[in-house]
């Protein structure tokens, strides 16, 4: 199910009126969102709730194991059991085929004929997320950072809370369990607000990403044609922006459906393309999985405790994880080896050649950043390495032959979308939305709601998932 399809809006409203009728203890409408939830989830394929179940009583019981037991052979084998189902998950469905195919190269490039057949597997809606989600659960249980759920309700019902079971954000245990522990109700200020969050994330992913950006995105990396320089720098700017919409509108969509039912989840963007640098970049881009690189495989690798060299080596293997969890293809290892990289030049800039950043340079900063994250969305989006070559070399103008597909309103368009969003995004990467809303009369912000929502009904979106759907 869809937050932009009309089925969506007559579910929210079902489990809104269950929510808060007077008749339903607290425990029965964590039973009902965690029913709904299921419902949620299976309406795209039913029997993949099987996975949802398996993972969450397998974590279930791992957890409960690791808060009781004392020694620590039997803790490792414990929280192994849960690593082990839940990355046996993930890398059967998700990279299945990608290691047959690469395992199949392998062995005929030796000579040897060997040609099996392409394995028919369904990739389950979201499994990366709630994966990583169910796995920091038992690993902060094994460091003894948390207290296990005090029902296996509660546990369920964080593993599979519908607002960001397909596309996060991820949450971690100690900040969603124990919200479930009391009754949770909306303020009327919560329950609004929530309401406007869900029409913003809505604007940015039915109006800017898909009836404005995508278009022009698909028509450039759909291409087998060499392009020229303003097609490529288009389209690659087209799906800078749409990538950006689409998954900061389902975080936008899924923090307010959850606070008009009185639940708090985090922030997962806060403007990434003013961002002054590679490492402020991930504080501010899908800050909950770059929180969880960094926690649970950054730091574990030895994160900067054992010298320079293995810092910089530590960094570069978890973007390259970070490049392969986003998607079953050397392109996206590729992608998350750019940001590795990025990330250890800039420390090498700051420890050998540093410089105070200023109102002055910081704005010609955080346009070098977004100019060098457009570079890496190239691999990001293109299906094949030979796509990225052609377009990269098109951005830097070494096809002079390249040939034109776009109208000249197209790459207006998208120029001047781009522009306000950079825009936006800079005098915004210092304060949120909230705090903007709050110096604006409630007439004017009734009239900006009404306008989105107005735009968002005549748009007539076409129904494209979220990006992230598929990963």
């Amino acid at each position: 199910m869809l937050f932009n399809s009309l089925s969506f809006f007559v579910f929210l409203i079902i489990i809104l009126l269950f929510y808060y009728a007077n008749f339903l203890s607290w425990t029965s409408k964590k039973r009902m969102l965690l029913l709904a939830s299921y419902v949620f989830y299976g309406l795209w394929n039913p029997p993949l709730i099987l996975l949802l179940w398996i993972s969450t009583l397998v974590d279930w019981i791992a957890g409960n194991k690791l808060a009781k037991e004392s020694r620590k052979n039997y803790r490792k084998l414990w929280l192994l059991l849960s690593m082990s189902v839940n990355l046996g998950f993930l890398g059967f469905f998700k990279y299945g085929n990608f290691l047959l195919e690469n395992f199949t190269a392998m062995v005929n490039s030796l000579d040897v004929y060997y040609h099996p057949e392409k394995m028919d597997i369904l990739l389950p809606m979201g499994i990366s997320f709630y994966t990583f989600q169910t796995m920091s659960y038992t690993i902060d249980l094994y460091h003894k950072k948390i207290k296990p759920a005090k029902t296996f309700l509660d546990f369920a019902l964080y593993v599979t809370f519908f607002p960001q079971l397909v596309a996060g954000p991820i949450v971690r245990a100690k900040d969603l369990i124990s919200q479930f522990y009391q009754p949770k109700k909306a303020t009327s200020n919560q329950f609004i607000w929530g309401a406007f969050l869900l029409t913003l994330g809505l604007f940015q992913k039915v109006v800017i990403a898909d009836t404005l950006l995508s278009s022009t995105a698909d028509k450039v990396f759909g291409s087998s044609k060499i392009l020229n320089f303003w097609d490529a720098w288009t389209g690659t700017l087209a799906f800078s922006g749409q990538i950006f919409f689409d998954f900061a509108g389902y975080s936008t969509c899924a923090i307010g459906i959850a606070l008009m039912l009185g639940i708090i989840l985090p922030d997962n963007f806060k403007y990434p393309y003013a961002s002054l640098g590679f490492s402020d970049l991930w504080k501010r881009w899908h800050i909950s999985l770059s929180s969880w690189l960094k926690d649970y495989l950054y730091i574990p690798l030895g994160g900067n405790r054992n010298g320079i060299t293995k810092m910089y080596i530590a960094l570069l293997l978890t973007m390259l994880l970070g490049g392969l969890w986003h998607g079953a293809a050397w392109t996206f290892v590729v992608w998350g080896g750019l940001h590795g990289t990025y990330l250890i030049l800039e420390r090498l800039q700051r420890k050998y050649i540093p410089f105070k950043i200023t109102k002055w340079n910081g704005i010609f900063l955080a346009f070098l950043t977004f100019t060098c994250i457009n570079i890496t969305w190239v691999f990001f989006r293109a299906k094949e390495f030979i796509t990225a070559k052609h377009m990269v070399s098109s951005m830097f103008y070494m096809n002079l032959e390249g040939e034109k597909i776009l109208q000249s309103f197209d790459i207006v368009k998208v120029m001047v979308i781009i522009a306000i969003m950079f825009l936006t995004h800079w005098f915004m990467r210092n304060t949120s939305v909230k705090q903007v809303s709050n110096k604006l009369s409630p007439l004017v912000l009734g009239i900006i709601w009404s306008v989105m929502t107005f735009i968002i009904v005549i748009a007539q979106g076409s129904g494209e998932q979220f990006i992230y759907f598929q990963f």
